[in-house]
C-alpha cells in the first residue's frame, strides 16, 4: 500500500480546516476588540456588532467541510482508507489549497472589513447594514475558494 499518496491527501484537509480556521480566529478577533470599545460604551449595540463579528468566521467552517468531505472521500472517515497513488494524493492536496489559503487571507480581510463597520455602528447605527453589505463583498472569494475545493475533490477519480 502506498502511505505517501494518503498522507498528502490528509495533510491537505489539515491545511484546509487548519489555515481558513486561522484566517477566521483572526478576523473574528480583530472585530471582537473593535466591538468591545463601542459596547462598553454603548451596551445597546451589542447586536450588532455581533452580526459583524460572525461573520469572517464562514472561512474556518468553509475549510472544515471541504476537510470532511475530503476525508469522507478517500475512507478516513469511515475507518477503511482508500489505497491512493501518489498522484492522486497530490491532486488531493492541490483541491485543498484554494480554501486553505482563500479562507485565511478572505479570513483577515473580512475582519478588517468587518472591524471598520463597527465605526459605523458607532456613530450611526441605523446605518449597520451598510457595514454588513461592505463585508460581506470579502464573502464572495471565500466562496469561490470552497466551490473549486469542491469542485475539484469530487472530480477525482
Amino acid at each position: 500500500m502506498n502511505s505517501l499518496g494518503l498522507a498528502l491527501a490528509i495533510t491537505g484537509a489539515a491545511f484546509a480546516a487548519l489555515f481558513a480556521g486561522i484566517g477566521s480566529a483572526k478576523g473574528v478577533g480583530l472585530v471582537g476588540e473593535a466591538s468591545a470599545g463601542v459596547v462598553s460604551q454603548d451596551p445597546s449595540k451589542f447586536s450588532k456588532t455581533l452580526i459583524l463579528q460572525l461573520l469572517p468566521g464562514t472561512q474556518g467552517l468553509y475549510g472544515l467541510l471541504v476537510a470532511v468531505l475530503l476525508l469522507s472521500q478517500i475512507g478516513v472517515l469511515g475507518g477503511s482508507p482508500a489505497e491512493l497513488s501518489l498522484e492522486q494524493g497530490l491532486m488531493y492536496f492541490g483541491a485543498c489549497l484554494p480554501i486553505a489559503f482563500g479562507g485565511l487571507f478572505s479570513g483577515i480581510a473580512q475582519g478588517r472589513t468587518a472591524a471598520a463597520g463597527v465605526g459605523i455602528v458607532a456613530k450611526k447605527p441605523d446605518e449597520s447594514g451598510k457595514a454588513i453589505i461592505m463585508a460581506a463583498m470579502v464573502e464572495t472569494y471565500a466562496i469561490l475558494a470552497l466551490l473549486i475545493s469542491i469542485l475539484i475533490i469530487i472530480n477525482i477519480k
